[in-house]
């Protein structure tokens, strides 16, 4: 091959997913190219970097996917909105996973989907050398591009769960994602994603989303629901998130040092105890 020549990677998370191979994820919102490196090496098989809800801008996001290019993990960028200016940037970055937030019908799936392919296929915008075909080194990319791309659409509401068939059947949709914090806050369930009528709308979802040949995923907050989520049939679950792993691990440390110390005052100092024992010397002593 050509030194100014290189071959499309494959995306192995894609190709993960139309095997339907369980794939373990982790969310990212702390927006930093050194946390991406550390998570990316922790064995998950996809990453999510969000721009939706944490304040992560373009030269930012670089960092990071420049920073994971070495990892386990396939990152995912969850856009802001389901806009084809804002993907047209996270494609021309170099990301090849995406994750559409808030996609209600079949429509809104299909312009999602045209967002990442180039014309005739879609209305994705053409650069000539940016950083997902190595700034030109790529000879192929721009036609082969979109067989890479894995493209997820997040369903977040109960009219969205409603058009789960239509939405799975859009050409170019490779995943259907539940949101549960805002399909609870849509059930009438704000802030608690666990009550039972939100977990069997999210289990039926999961289910319908099967049927119609689609992977489907959810965010989860720890290992063991992560694993009822698998058994359930999910194929790509996110087991935490950066931020959460970190303040939990933070707090938890910072509490076990605290208590280390409440006992160790209870019991007499090193210093203490030479005072007391000085006071029984006989006087003249010497030290």
């Amino acid at each position: 091959m050509s030194q100014n020549n290189a071959a499309l990677r494959p995306n192995q998370f894609k190709r993960a997913l139309v095997e339907g191979r369980p794939q373990i994820g982790l969310w990212s919102s702390l927006c930093s190219n050194i946390a991406a490196e550390i998570i990316c090496n922790s064995g998950f098989d996809w990453i999510v970097v969000d721009t939706e809800h944490a304040p992560n801008e373009v030269p930012g996001l670089v960092a990071q996917l420049q920073a994971m290019v070495n990892g386990t993990a396939e990152p995912v960028v969850r856009c802001a909105w389901n806009d084809a200016v804002l993907i047209k940037r996270i494609l021309d970055i170099g990301a090849r996973g995406l994750l559409v937030p808030f996609v209600q019908n079949a429509d809104e799936a299909r312009r999602a989907v045209a967002a990442t392919r180039y014309p005739p296929l879609g209305i994705r915008g053409v650069s000539v050398a940016p950083r997902a075909n190595l700034y030109g080194r790529v000879p192929n990319y721009h036609a082969a591009a979109h067989d890479e791309i894995c493209v997820l659409v997040q369903v977040e509401t109960a009219a969205a769960v409603n058009e789960i068939e239509a939405i799975a059947a859009v050409e170019g949709v490779d995943g259907i994602f539940i949101g549960p914090s805002d399909l609870a806050a849509d059930l009438g369930h704000l802030g608690n994603p666990n009550h039972p009528d939100v977990q069997s709308a999210i289990a039926s979802a999961g289910r319908r989303i099967r049927a119609a040949g689609k992977a489907s995923g959810i965010l989860t907050g720890d290992a063991e629901s992560a694993a009822r989520f698998f058994q359930l049939g999910f194929t790509f679950v996110a087991a935490g998130s950066d931020v959460g792993t970190l303040a939990r691990g933070t707090s938890t440390l910072a509490a076990q040092c605290r208590e280390k110390l409440v006992g160790s005052a209870s019991r007499p100092s090193l210093t203490a105890q030479e005072d007391t024992s000085s006071e029984h010397r006989p006087s003249g002593s010497g030290r």
